[in-house]
């Protein structure tokens, strides 16, 4: 299953998600495999794409860094996986 999560820095924490994640503090714990991850050009936060069968990574690694990140996950299908859904839903 992947998931985007989104991110946006905590006020006043920039400095401390910065350090943490110069020391490797951004590693993913086993059962996250990263495919992506983007970073807003004003340092407001940015986006992840996971793919992962254990929610309760993602709940780890969210929590990991709630101190300094407010963070949104959702699970997300990509456009076969809709196509079909709507095909069989709406006879198209």
């Amino acid at each position: 299953m992947k998931f985007i999560s989104t991110y946006s820095i905590r006020p006043g924490c920039l400095p401390e998600a910065a350090k943490r994640f110069l020391s490797g503090q951004a590693a993913y714990p086993t059962g996250l495999k990263l495919l992506g991850r983007w970073h807003n050009c004003d340092l407001s936060g940015g986006t992840s794409l996971f793919e992962s069968d254990d929610p309760a990574a993602m709940h780890a690694f969210s929590l990991s860094w709630s101190e300094v990140l407010i963070m949104s996950i959702h699970p997300v299908v990509e456009d076969a996986e809709v196509g079909a859904a709507l095909a069989k839903q709406y006879g198209a």
